[in-house]
Order: structure tokens, then C-alpha cells, then sequence
């Protein structure tokens, strides 16, 4: 297929100072959880952003000394030479595809604790740590600024030598020392490097004079900045001191790139932010710079991307998550493939695996972070050698997913679904307040096994054991999802709560379905999240508005503590609030009378009651395993029936994200009919030790 000319703008190449990027497409730097632990699997997904289209591939942020240790985050180092290995086999992976590789150098100032080096981290003041450890910085003495300096220096001629082509300075996301000597939240010094704009601004300019001249003239120079921390007059602002900063250093750099801070407010989810929400702060960078601007905005739309460039807001579409669930985005545009984007849906599910200090997972892209340790290809799935068809029973994300894996495989592959719709638990969490791109899921595959003539779909098709042993499809997966318990078990409460019974209860299942006309309209209705992420919050935000009187109990000490992960907790709590809300937070489950809950503190198990006449616990789920164990009690009538094999997938395996559902269907698509070695692990894992003594000259 021809690329639409409306999409031409973005294949135009664009100067980045003395090197040029072929297209406008940017994979700005952001985490991935491999970072210097895991240097092949990084080197492989930084690669397989550049082989799908992005003109420039970045690393994410590389600590420059081991007085800004990150541990147990997981990101880049260059500490010393012995780091350049690792980051050569980045630059080489991007350089494979006619990339640029960029590089984020970075001092964490007072966002770090040196949990590892044990060294006592630095800042412009005096100031505790923002770790939560019991840890302070120490103010900067001019000793230390000058050492600053040379950290830099050094790590920019190292970034050189690793085969970088862009070197970035970061001040963003409050996490970098030269934003902290910006601020003047962070920074009251009395000389020369605090107190006045062009005081605070010092630092910051010294550092780009020195490493314009350690990379000299043939790597290009990009600053990040954040122009807004949307603290009003508290903060960096884009119409105060954020326009100034750029003003100020205008030409300095060759490259802008501009966002929010903190990392919250740069990387908000679907639920509270749409594509382009930072537009409204950055489109004044271009009207006082000539250098090329970057920004990002989770932008998923051609159409948006075409105007953001045309209306002179940015040069180059930058993207974090979206350059996750779609390594191909730009390739697919070029190729005038619009319909097989796999877009972002906006969930943050990969910024949970750098909170968790693990390898990211993506709820779109099973493949992300599997490039080099299973050998996965977003884009490519062998064709099965022998292939025998597969019976798909389920159409959530799973068996959604596992059906276009086999079809895709050349596998004759029938999809049955029990319901009138696809999507399964997609379906109906995507009608939940703010959810709505988590739809894409469903949408995409659903597209896809479309244009597949050897996959039958088949709604309004529930199957019984009998059912299955007549067709005699020799592989069959079992998806059937999972339903929620509404016998308050869950993290909490390991044992049934036999005193439910006593007043209306009401599963989460109910709401998803019906919406808030499962709740009877009289009187309070208490929420209690044992299950800590989405749902709790999302089904009061959904019966709040809907006019209901909604308590929200929990025995965490916070509203749904896990969506720190996915950056979303305080908009979460804050949400609830605003919609008046009632949160009780430390408190389980006591006991139960037809319009009173008795609930327990946690810590004293005092006991207290508020008023209540419908209950919804949203604590764990169970999965439906009914014709997993009708086949299973009837497995010696398999090999009669031609089945081989009959494998649970997703939910009906064990409740979880639905990353994990897909994951799990495109593993089983893979694998279908391979024996696994039960003793063998199932991926490569990375040895450091060979990388040692391997410093490029």
C-alpha cells in the first residue's frame, strides 16, 4: 500500500545540529526497566524502535556518577569506562537501521538516596531526599559544582565514544540537579549560583558550554526541559520561568525537548488526560527558538500528528508509549498502513515495571521486553511447520489475542464466544468512567482476525464439554475469563465473611454490566477495595456520579496504593474527593446488619460501624474454570476425540492485569504446540561477567 500524501510532513528529515534525522518520528527517552542490569535486552528493544521507523532512538536517563545511584531503579549508567560496553551495543543496534541513538545524561541531585554507592547525595541546599528514606543531601559547595561540571564532561566523552549521536541534558520530571539549581523551591544559596533568575540559570548554562565542547562538532546537543510544573507560582511555570529558561538559552542547544513535570503530570493516563493534553504548555517553545522542538502527548493520530507539525507547535512527534505498544507506528504510516497501528491505550501499565524495578510489560504490545530474552517480534510470528487447527473458547483479551497470534501463524483457528459481544472484561471495563481507549484491545484484534480467511468468529456460541469432545480440534484454549468474589476474600480476609449475607450485596460484575443501576438508589453504598488498583476507585467514581451516596473503604492507607505504579494515585484520590466521596482508609471488614457495616481498624481492631445498604466488595476474583474441569474429569476421552492438547489461558488460568491476558494468549500462539521442559527456564537470561574488559577503544 502507497503512504496517503496528507502523511508526507512527517517523513521529511529534519537537522539536529551537525546530524540529521530521516523522519520526524522521536522515541524521546524514557525508561524501560532493563537499563544496565539487562544490556542485551535493551540493546534489542532500543533496536527494534529504530527498525520500525523512529529517526531517533534514546536511551533512558544514564546516571553519570555513583553520587546519583537510582538503585533499585534500573536505568543507564556511566559511571566510568566500564559502562560503555553495554551502551555500545545500544548505539550499534539503533546505528543497524539508520537511526539516531541518543543519550540522556543526568545527575539525580536530591531525588536520589545512594542506596548502593552509599555516597551522600547532593543538591543545591540543604534538603531531605525525595526517596522517603531517612536521608538528607548536602548543599553544594563550590568544590562540589566544579566536580558537576567534570562528571559531566567526562560522561558526555564517553557518550561520544559509546557511539551516541545525540547527547541530551536533562532538567525534567524534578529529578535532575540542574532543575533543582533552576528552582526556586530547591535552591535558596546566597551566591552566585542561587538567589536571582540569571544566578539559578548558571549551572545549567556551564554545563552546556562544557559539553558542547567535550562532544565537539559532530554530535548533536538536546536539552530537556520541563516548562511547566503545573505548581502555579510555586513552581516552574510555562508563562513565568519556564518561557524565560528557553529564552535565555534559546540557541544554545540544537534540540528543545519540552514537557511537564514531574513525571506524573508528564506521562498522565487516558483516564485523566486526552492525546495532546500538553500542547496548551508547550506551543510557545518555537516562538523563541530556531532549534527544532520535541514533545510529547501520547499521540497515537496521524491526523493529530500532521497538525501538531503544520500549526508549528513541534518539529518532531516525540512518543514514549505509544513507540511501546507500537515499535512499527512509524513504518505502518509509511506503508499506508493506518488500520494496523496497535495503539497506546493510555493505561501506564509500562511505567509500572520502572516503578516495580522490573522489565516493562505493555498491555497492547505482548512483545515489549521480549525481543532479546524470548526472541519475540512485535511484527513477525513464525509460520507453524505443521500446523493443526485450534479452537479458541473465550473472546476477552486472551483468546482475542491468541486467535490473531494463530491465525497469523497460518493455523486454521475457530474463536467462540459465549457472549454478544468481543472483549470480554475489555468490553465492559471500557465503559467504566475514563476508560474508554482501553477498548483499542479489543478493537485491534477484532480488526485483525478480520482480514484472516483461515479464523472463524463466532459470537452467542457458549460450548459444554460435550460440545468440544464432538468438534475434535486437536488444540483447544480455554479463555473464559473470570468473575469477581462477593464473599469479601481477598488480601485481607483469606476466609469467606459469613455475616455478608446479612445486608444487599452487590458484585463488581453487576456494575460493569448494568452500570450503577445495580445499586438500588436508597441509601449509602460502601465501596471496599482489597484489590488496590483501578476498580475500587473507578466503580465509586462511576456510582458518585451517577448520584449515588458512596463511601470508599479500604485497608491500605491510601486510595488504590498500586496506581502509584501507573503514575496515577493522586489524581485518583484527588477525583474521589472532588465528587464527595467519603474515604475511610485502615479499616477491614467487621460485621454486618441490613443498614450498618461494622469495620475494624487495622492496626487496634477497635471497631466502629457507619451506615450501608449496599455493599460492593471489590477484593479478588475467581477464575471460570466449569469447562476447564467438565474436559479435565473427561481427559481419557481426548485422544478419542482427536484433542491433543486443552490449555488454560488469561483470567481462566489466574486472575490478573489485562497485560497479563494478552500476554498469556500470544504466548500460547507461539508455542501451541510445543512440549516445554517444565525444568528449563523459559527465556535467556543476561551474564554480565562477559561484558567485562570489553571497553570499545
Amino acid at each position: 500500500m502507497a503512504r496517503d500524501p496528507r502523511f508526507d510532513i512527517l517523513f521529511e528529515p529534519v537537522k539536529i545540529g551537525p546530524v540529521t534525522a530521516r523522519n520526524r518520528f522521536y522515541q524521546v527517552p524514557h525508561c524501560s526497566g532493563m537499563g544496565y542490569r539487562y544490556p542485551n535486552a535493551e540493546a534489542q528493544l532500543r533496536g527494534m524502535k529504530a527498525e520500525g521507523g523512529w529517526a531517533v532512538v534514546s536511551t533512558q536517563e544514564a546516571e553519570i556518577h555513583p553520587t546519583s545511584d537510582l538503585t533499585p531503579a534500573n536505568e543507564a549508567r556511566l559511571w566510568d569506562d566500564g559502562d560503555l560496553p553495554a551502551l555500545a551495543a545500544v548505539t550499534e543496534r539503533i546505528h543497524a537501521h539508520g537511526s539516531l541513538a541518543a543519550i540522556q545524561l543526568v545527575h539525580n541531585g536530591l531525588h536520589v538516596a545512594n542506596r548502593f554507592s552509599r555516597m551522600i547525595p547532593l543538591a543545591p541546599s540543604h534538603a531531605i531526599t525525595d526517596s522517603l528514606d531517612p536521608v538528607q543531601a548536602r548543599a553544594m559547595d563550590k568544590a562540589d559544582i566544579a566536580d558537576m561540571r567534570r562528571w559531566y564532561r567526562n560522561a558526555a566523552v564517553r557518550a561520544k565514544r559509546a557511539g551516541f549521536d545525540i547527547v541530551y541534558l536533562y532538567a525534567g520530571h524534578d529529578m535532575s540537579v540542574l532543575q533543582h539549581f533552576l528552582s526556586r523551591r530547591h535552591n535558596d544559596r546566597g551566591d552566585e549560583y542561587g538567589g536571582s533568575f540569571e544566578n539559578r540559570l548558571r549551572l545549567f548554562r556551564e554545563i552546556i558550554d562544557d559539553t558542547r565542547e567535550a562532544i565537539g562538532d559532530s554530535c548533536a546537543l538536546a536539552v530537556r526541559l520541563a516548562v511547566d510544573e503545573l505548581m502555579g507560582p510555586s513552581g516552574i511555570t510555562s508563562e513565568g520561568e519556564g518561557k524565560d529558561i528557553i529564552t535565555a538559552l534559546a540557541e544554545l542547544p540544537d534540540l528543545w525537548d519540552v514537557n511537564l513535570s514531574d513525571w506524573s503530570n508528564d506521562s498522565q493516563t487516558a483516564r485523566f488526560a486526552e492525546e495532546g493534553y500538553q500542547e496548551p504548555y508547550i506551543r510557545f517553545v518555537k516562538s523563541v527558538t530556531s532549534k527544532p522542538v520535541v514533545g510529547v502527548g501520547r499521540y497515537t493520530s496521524p491526523d493529530s500528528m500532521v497538525r501538531v507539525v503544520r500549526q508549528g507547535i513541534l518539529d518532531f512527534i516525540g512518543a514514549a508509549r505509544p513507540s511501546i505498544a507500537d515499535p512499527y507506528l512509524p513504518k505502518k504510516i509509511e506503508d499506508g498502513r493506518i488500520d494496523d497501528i496497535r495503539e497506546c491505550i493510555g493505561c501506564n501499565i509500562c511505567t509500572s515495571g520502572d516503578n516495580t524495578n522490573v522489565p516493562m510489560r505493555c498491555t497492547q504490545n505482548p512483545t515489549i521486553g521480549e525481543e532479546w530474552r524470548k526472541g519475540w517480534h512485535p511484527e513477525i510470528i513464525a509460520r507453524a511447520v505443521s500446523p493443526e487447527p485450534a479452537l479458541v473458547i473465550g473472546g476477552g483479551p486472551a483468546g482475542l489475542e491468541a486467535a490473531r497470534g494463530l491465525a497469523e501463524r497460518g493455523v486454521d483457528v475457530v474463536l467462540a464466544e459465549g457472549g454478544n459481544e468481543w472483549g470480554g472484561r475489555v468490553a465492559r471495563e471500557c465503559r467504566l468512567p475514563g476508560l474508554a481507549t482501553w477498548g483499542r484491545v479489543r478493537d485491534w484484534r477484532i480488526g485483525q482476525l478480520s482480514t484472516r480467511v483461515n479464523a472463524e468468529l463466532y459470537l452467542q456460541s457458549p460450548l459444554s464439554a460435550d460440545d468440544v469432545l464432538q468438534y475434535a480440534i486437536p488444540h483447544v484454549a480455554i479463555a473464559t475469563g473470570a468473575r469477581w468474589r462477593t464473599d469479601g476474600v481477598g488480601r485481607t480476609h483469606r476466609t469467606p465473611l459469613e455475616f455478608l449475607a446479612e445486608g444487599n450485596v452487590v458484585s463488581p460484575d453487576a456494575l460493569l454490566s448494568e452500570g450503577a443501576k445495580a445499586v438500588p438508589a436508597d441509601g449509602p453504598v460502601v465501596v471496599f477495595d482489597d484489590d488496590c488498583f483501578y476498580m475500587g476507585s473507578v466503580l465509586a467514581e462511576l456510582l458518585a456520579k451517577a448520584g449515588r451516596a458512596v463511601i470508599f473503604v479500604t485497608p491500605e492507607s491510601q486510595v488504590s496504593p498500586w496506581s502509584k505504579n501507573t503514575l496515577e494515585q493522586g489524581r485518583v484520590q484527588r477525583r474521589l474527593i472532588d465528587l464527595d466521596v467519603e474515604i475511610i482508609t485502615a479499616n477491614a471488614l467487621g460485621g454486618r446488619t441490613k443498614e450498618r457495616l461494622d469495620l475494624s481498624c487495622i492496626y487496634s481492631g477497635k471497631t466502629w460501624s457507619v451506615d450501608c445498604t449496599t455493599l460492593v466488595p471489590v477484593t479478588a476474583r475467581l477464575p471460570d474454570e466449569t469447562l476447564w474441569l467438565a474436559l479435565k474429569a473427561r481427559e481419557d476421552e481426548w485422544a478419542d476425540a482427536g484433542i491433543k492438547t486443552v490449555t488454560r489461558l488469561g483470567d481462566c488460568l489466574a486472575p490478573g492485569l489485562i497485560a497479563a491476558a494478552v500476554y498469556s494468549g500470544h504466548q500460547y500462539a507461539r508455542t501451541y504446540q510445543e512440549q516445554a521442559d517444565v525444568d528449563q527456564v523459559p527465556f535467556r537470561r543476561e551474564d554480565i561477567a562477559r561484558l567485562i574488559g570489553q571497553c570499545p577503544a
